[in-house]
């Protein structure tokens, strides 16, 4: 697998910085662009990690179905998928996110968009930090670290 997908070239010795958000079969672009960055810097931070890069690739059920029985071997629709190019406490990665499958999230939660899109990006960035979700005590754990995190952002300032 290539070191990212898309955006940034491979060029040795040389590592791309900060946070671009991507847009693959979708019509929809992220509000708040600035506040969702400079949360998730504030979020990474919090759990002693350094970003070197992110890259945030909204897409359709089609375009993530496709990467999730190609790389992951899952003949299932997903929310988010994430791939992280190294561990932490180092942050480079890639997150692919189904704006149909959050759409349907957040009417099946009964919770606005706006939140359930942040959730999911959120969760993305987790993984990268070490947070897992496999067994049933690291799903309540991520839930909870979800929700600290969307507190943050909504509490925070940066939704403003």
């Amino acid at each position: 697998m290539p070191s990212s997908f898309l955006g940034w070239p491979d060029i040795p010795g040389k590592s791309p910085r900060g946070i671009s958000f991507f847009y693959e079969e979708v019509d929809f672009d992220l509000p708040q662009v600035r506040a969702v960055k400079s949360w998730i810097l504030a979020t990474v931070r919090q759990y002693a990690c350094q970003l070197t890069y992110l890259q945030v690739i909204f897409c359709s059920d089609h375009f993530l179905y496709d990467l999730n029985v190609r790389y992951l071997g899952h003949n299932t629709l997903t929310d988010v998928i994430t791939f992280p190019y190294t561990e932490p406490p180092a942050i480079e990665g890639d997150l692919f996110i189904s704006i149909e499958r959050v759409r349907e999230n957040a009417a099946s939660l009964s919770v606005p968009f706006e939140k359930e899109i942040l959730r999911v990006i959120i969760h993305g960035v987790l993984h990268l930090c070490g947070t897992g979700d496999k067994t049933p005590e690291e799903s309540l754990a991520m839930r909870a670290r979800e929700e600290e995190a969307l507190l943050l952002f909504f509490s925070g300032g940066f939704s403003r």
